[in-house]
């Protein structure tokens, strides 16, 4: 996503992207490998038979053109494979290879995710393909994918094997890696549900070509209040991303500072890795300068002008609510006491209302009604503060998880009339 000169070398890239793959349970301890070919023309890439689970930077092997190697273990049994993909697209220059279990599923079926089901995923993702099966580490294996990548593949499901994603830089191969499987996770969730419905061309490009125009500006020396809710935003951006709440690329969280100006997530920036300096101010129609915020931006302030109660807002992707997102099935928040304090009844916005400048995406949600999910484009989720909306949000996804759980056993029992009316009675509910 960043096009800055990156200065981190190859030993931690790897070390600490496999970290994270492993954190997120995308790969198991033997299972996957990562490499990132330099300026010199040197692979580095990640060992044979060593715990993915517990890489150090010692355990990162290069392999020279000439075939010799430096490092202490063999180069992953794999690597020809990596080799045949550099050779075949001179433009990439990191490759992630891993099993995680949603792309496994569509590998042994021999079918590919259809990433139309969200525009950041089909952008994110690239042209996607299928590789037909070959032994693991041999040669035949390397001229499949690579022949696979030739066609101008980004993203490739390999035969009852796994996937194997490549990009111009190892930040860009894992942000491909982690929404390709997002999107094979959210169409099992939904083909679970019912119909799911893709976008066109046209609503593709609608969410492609939406730009945020704000004036830069020098704001003045940061509150006391301003301070805390940039830390707020950065541990719970990152907590989301941790709970699978949000992932590198998708998702926006704000918080209100003043009657006019709000922080907000930038864009073009891995949201896990946030600091509390990344977070813009939007004042009016002016940003901060030196920062780009993100494109929800605009829907974000609509929100605040209408709604003053509201002082923290969050567009989330979570996997189980964003299947009801690309299905017509309507999510039931009447399933338990918590699900319906917390989120009342969940609106539907049509798809394109949160990318028009008109405010109209501020109709959808209210005091009453907090939450509301956007017709292939994830969740809106409001609050009273940074936490409320983040543990609201919480609370979405758990309930949609249990309600399409629910829907593998029996028939889902929503709560009565009479027990709706206790609750809004006993919690004060209008």
């Amino acid at each position: 996503m960043s096009s800055q000169r990156n200065t981190i070398h190859p030993r931690d890239e790897i070390m600490r992207t496999m970290d994270r793959i492993y954190r997120y349970r995308m790969t198991t301890t033997s299972g996957g490998n990562i490499s990132i070919r330099d300026s010199a023309g040197d692979i580095w890439i990640s060992p044979a038979r060593v715990d993915k689970g517990n890489l150090t930077r010692s355990d990162i092997v290069c392999v020279h053109e000439d075939g010799t190697t430096d490092g202490r273990h063999p180069p992953s049994s794999e690597f020809p494979f990596h080799k045949a993909i550099y050779d075949a697209r001179p433009d990439i220059r990191s490759i992630v290879h891993a099993h995680p279990v949603a792309l496994v599923a569509f590998s042994i079926c021999r079918k590919l995710p259809d990433t139309r089901l969200f525009h950041q995923a089909h952008s994110v993702c690239g042209k996607v393909g299928f590789a037909p099966y070959a032994c693991p580490g041999s040669q035949a294996l390397g001229e499949s994918i690579a022949e696979t990548f030739s066609n101008g593949c980004d993203s490739v499901i390999l035969e009852n094997h796994g996937v194997v994603v490549g990009g111009d830089n190892l930040a860009a191969a894992f942000e491909r890696f982690e929404a390709f499987e997002f999107a094979g996770k959210t169409l099992i969730k939904a083909n679970q549900l019912g119909d799911v419905r893709f976008l066109d061309e046209m609503q593709l490009d609608q969410a492609a070509n939406r730009s945020v125009d704000f004036v830069s500006y020098a704001p003045n020396d940061a509150t006391g209040c301003e301070l805390e809710l940039r830390k707020q935003l950065c541990d719970f951006v990152r907590r989301g991303c941790r709970q699978r709440l949000l992932i590198s690329t998708e998702g926006s969280f704000s918080a209100r500072v003043s009657e006019d100006s709000f922080l907000i997530t930038p864009t073009q920036k891995d949201r896990e890795l946030l600091q509390a300096d990344d977070f813009v101010l939007v004042r009016g129609n002016e940003r901060e300068g030196g920062k780009q915020a993100s494109r929800a931006a605009r829907a974000h302030q609509a929100v605040y002008k209408k709604h003053p109660g509201v002082h923290a807002i969050v567009f989330a992707h979570p996997v189980n609510a964003t299947a009801f997102s690309v299905t017509d099935i309507p999510l039931d928040v009447r399933t338990i006491p918590e699900s319906y304090v917390f989120l009342r009844d969940v609106q539907r916005v049509p798809y394109g209302i949160q990318y028009q400048d008109d405010g109209q995406i501020a109709e959808f949600v209210s005091a009453s009604n907090p939450a509301a999910m956007l017709q292939n484009d994830g969740v809106l989720v409001t609050g009273s503060t940074v936490l409320d909306a983040f543990d609201r949000l919480e609370v979405l996804e758990s309930t949609a998880e249990a309600v399409i759980n629910a829907g593998a056993i029996g028939e889902v029992s929503a709560m009565s009339d009479q027990v709706i009316d206790e609750l809004c009675t006993a919690f004060g509910l209008h």
